[in-house]
C-alpha cells in the first residue's frame, strides 16, 4: 500500500470515528497524522500531539480494525501515558498501557480489536484498570515467567504490542498534561450536547478530569480528624453501660484505640497489604494511639490482633473465603472495643455493611466503589 492509500484509509477511519463516537472524534482531528516507512517495526506510534503510522500496517487491516487504531493512538496521551511514565522500562509501561487501552475500547465497542494484540480482562480487573498496577503486575509475570511478548501483532502467543508510545522530550510535561485535560473536557461537552455521551466515554473523561488525590493523605487526615480534644458524654464508653454506668468515652490528646480491619477474601494482593501496612505503621508512629486492633475477616471474622503502644505492629493475614461487613462491627461491639474510629481494607465487593457504628469509619478500597455510610477513598499508587 502507498502512504497515500494509507493516508486515505486513515482518514476514512477517523470520518467514521466522528460520525460514531463524539467524545472521541475532537481529540483524533486534532492530532496530526504522519504516515511514515521509517517507523521500525512497521506498526504505528504516537508521542504527545502526533500519531505515526507504516504504510505496511495500515495495509493488513481491516476497515473496523483501522478504526480501532486510530482510536488507541488517540488514548496513550489521553491517558497522560507519555507523562505518567517515569523511570519505568518503556516496552512493559507501553503495554500496560495498552492494556487498559484496548479493554476500554472493547467495551465501548470502539472499531475491531486486532487478533493477537494485548487484551485481558481478568488482568484489566484486578488491577482496577490503572496502568501503574498493571505494569507492576507485569513486572512479576515476566520475571516469573508467566508472560512473555513478542514485538508484532498477531505473533507469539497472544501478548504483542502494535504501537509505540513515545516520550515527546520537547514538551514540557506539565503543559502538555494541562492541553489534554482541556482537550478532554471539550470533547466530553461536545458529546453531551450531542445526546452521544456513552457511560464507557463518561468514565474515560472522569478518569483524566478528576484528579488523583493521595489516599495516604487521606487516611492520615481522617485519623487525626478522629483524635477529640475533650472527654465526650456524647458518645458513652459502652464497657460501662451494661454496669448501669453511663460514663463519657476516653478522648484527649492521648488518641484512643484504632480499628483496622483487613478484607481476607482472596481478592487483596500481597502488595496491597504491605503497603497498607506501612501506612498503619505510620499512623502508629504519627498518632501514637493507645491501641490498634487489626481484625481479619472474610465472611465472618477470622483473627483478631491488639498492639499496644509499645508492640511492634505485624500484620499476618487469615482467612479467605466470602466477604461480609456486618461481622467487623458486631466483634467490636461484643469484645468492647471502643475505637475513636475504623479503617477497613476491602475492595467494597460486598452489599452485608450491616448498620452503622458509632465512630468514624473509612473504607480504603482497591476498587472504585460506594458504601451506604462512612468514608470512602480509593487506593491508587
Amino acid at each position: 500500500m502507498s502512504i497515500d492509500e494509507a493516508k486515505k484509509k486513515i482518514s476514512t477511519a477517523r470520518s467514521h470515528i466522528v460520525l460514531r463516537h463524539p467524545f472521541i472524534a475532537p481529540l483524533a482531528l486534532g492530532m496530526k497524522v504522519l504516515v511514515t516507512e521509517t517507523l521500525n517495526p512497521p506498526t504505528a506510534a504516537v508521542d504527545g500531539r502526533r500519531m505515526y503510522f507504516h504504510p505496511a500496517f495500515i495495509s493488513k487491516l481491516t476497515d473496523p480494525q483501522a478504526r480501532f487504531v486510530v482510536a488507541h493512538e488517540v488514548f496513550h496521551p489521553m491517558f497522560l501515558h507519555m507523562t505518567r511514565r517515569g523511570g519505568r522500562d518503556p516496552l512493559l509501561w507501553n503495554i500496560a498501557g495498552d492494556y487498559v487501552i484496548n479493554y476500554l475500547l472493547v467495551e465501548d465497542r470502539v472499531g475491531e480489536l486486532i487478533p493477537g494484540c494485548l487484551y485481558d480482562k481478568e488482568l484489566y480487573e484486578s488491577c482496577g484498570g490503572v496502568t501503574e498496577r498493571i505494569y507492576d503486575q507485569l513486572v512479576q509475570d515476566v520475571k516469573s515467567g508467566k508472560r512473555s511478548f513478542s514485538g508484532q501483532p498477531g505473533e507469539g502467543d497472544g501478548h504483542s504490542s502494535m504501537d509505540n508510545c513515545m516520550d515527546d522530550h520537547g514538551e514540557n510535561k506539565e503543559e502538555l498534561e494541562n492541553e489534554w485535560r482541556i482537550k478532554v473536557a471539550e470533547a466530553a461537552q461536545i458529546a453531551r450536547s450531542c445526546g452521544q455521551m456513552s457511560v464507557a466515554a463518561q468514565r474515560f473523561a472522569d478518569m483524566i478530569l478528576k484528579p488523583k488525590v493521595d489516599w495516604r493523605k487521606i487516611l492520615q487526615n481522617f485519623v487525626v480528624k478522629c483524635r477529640a480534644d475533650e472527654r465526650t458524654w456524647a458518645r458513652p464508653a459502652r464497657r460501662f453501660v451494661s454496669q448501669g454506668l453511663y460514663r463519657p468515652s476516653i478522648s484527649g490528646e492521648a488518641m484512643g484505640d484504632v480499628a483496622v480491619a483487613i478484607d481476607c477474601s482472596g481478592s487483596i494482593g500481597g502488595e496491597q497489604l504491605s503497603q497498607f501496612a506501612a501506612e498503619i505503621k505510620k499512623i502508629k508512629e504519627d498518632m501514637n494511639p493507645s491501641a490498634i486492633h487489626v481484625v481479619y475477616f472474610d465472611s465472618e471474622v477470622c483473627h483478631h490482633d491488639a498492639f499496644s503502644r509499645e508492640d511492634d505492629l505485624v500484620i499476618s493475614p487469615h482467612g479467605g473465603g466470602g466477604t461480609a461487613f456486618s461481622p467487623i462491627f458486631r466483634f467490636i461491639e461484643e469484645n468492647d472495643i471502643e475505637p475513636v474510629c475504623c479503617v477497613v481494607l476491602t475492595d467494597l465487593m460486598c452489599n452485608d455493611f450491616g448498620p452503622q457504628p458509632d465512630y468514624p469509619v473509612m473504607w480504603v478500597s482497591t476498587h472504585q466503589g460506594t458504601a451506604p455510610w462512612g468514608e470512602v477513598v480509593i487506593m491508587e499508587d
